[in-house]
């Protein structure tokens, strides 16, 4: 299904570098891109001309996708996976030039179908790892219309029912980072929230709203509910499921003011690192740096990303 949309979307990416993707060195990665003199249709998704890469450029450039989702297809240690979807969710965060590349070339190297299937893993920091990845995607509206499409049950798969947790006990982290992918898909598309609908959703998202005893998951699970409630559309469908206005308003809970650090009530992930405050990535946990006493919890939030 994912092969058949991809075919409606032009490809500048021969298809022998398809064929070949995961399979090269980093040098041969390299070799298939045009430098210094490539034109469209040459290879170059349509990139600006430039030279070659050096030093950290090298870490940004669209070739090391296939590096990334070569380690997502083979690997079974979640710390690997876990680093390997950060990556991909750092490269593609933000509205700078090279992650409008890495967002394209993710779904040109069919890469979407790798990060979906992703998401049913047993631990909880590779799911957060890949929904993250998956919301800075779909910033990119065809990744949004494909991932809305084929991932939307996966997703909604790792939503507890109010306060039971689903049976892989995802941290809050993880819901909060679900929920704000979901958000971000369905806004601007209504087909996405009528695929939310669908996925039985609704009632996951209600009982959240209502009923959790975290303020951060009921305010993401309010902020997905007013969104579908936004399409006049659907409301007829929602109100033959039994579904009416007051299932998707804001609780007391989700409207009350955040923590005095400052940290929002929601993971503002789609950012780059240099325009928040907090790491877009982190494979250390947080609850570990608390633990060392070294600097104030509210501090240790702001850490760049550690290598």
């Amino acid at each position: 299904r994912w092969e058949t949309l991809e075919r409606l979307d032009v490809s500048s990416i021969s298809s022998d570098s398809r064929r070949n993707s995961g399979t090269r060195g980093f040098d041969s990665f390299l070799g298939l891109w045009d430098y210094g003199g490539g034109t469209e249709g040459s290879g170059c998704l349509n990139c600006h001309t430039r030279p070659l890469p050096t030093g950290f450029e090298l870490l940004y450039q669209p070739e090391v996708v296939r590096l990334y989702l070569s380690l997502l297809t083979e690997s079974q240690n979640y710390n690997t996976l876990e680093a390997a979807a950060g990556a991909l969710q750092n490269l593609s965060a933000g509205q700078w030039t090279w992650s409008n590349y890495i967002r394209a070339t993710v779904r040109k190297e069919k890469g979407l179908p790798i990060l979906v299937e992703l998401l049913r893993s047993d631990s909880d920091k590779v799911v957060r790892a890949v929904a993250i990845a998956l919301r800075n995607l779909s910033i990119d509206r065809r990744n949004k219309d494909l991932i809305g499409s084929y991932a939307m049950r996966d997703l909604v798969s790792n939503l507890p029912s109010g306060q039971q947790r689903p049976a892989k006990n995802l941290e809050e982290d993880t819901v909060v980072a679900v929920l704000n992918t979901i958000h971000e898909i369905v806004t601007d598309s209504s087909e996405n929230a009528r695929s939310l609908v669908q996925a039985q959703a609704v009632e996951k998202l209600v009982a959240i709203n209502r009923t959790s005893q975290s303020q951060r998951e009921t305010k993401a699970a309010s902020h997905v509910l007013q969104t579908v409630w936004s399409y006049k559309e659907l409301r007829n469908v929602l109100s033959k499921d039994g579904w009416n206005k007051t299932h998707f308003q804001p609780t007391v809970a989700s409207q009350s003011k955040g923590p005095k650090s400052g940290k929002a009530g929601y993971d503002d992930t789609t950012l780059p690192l240099m325009e928040k405050n907090q790491d877009g990535y982190s494979t250390i946990d947080q609850k570990d740096k608390y633990k060392t006493g070294e600097v104030p919890a509210d501090m240790t939030e702001r850490e760049p990303l550690k290598a």
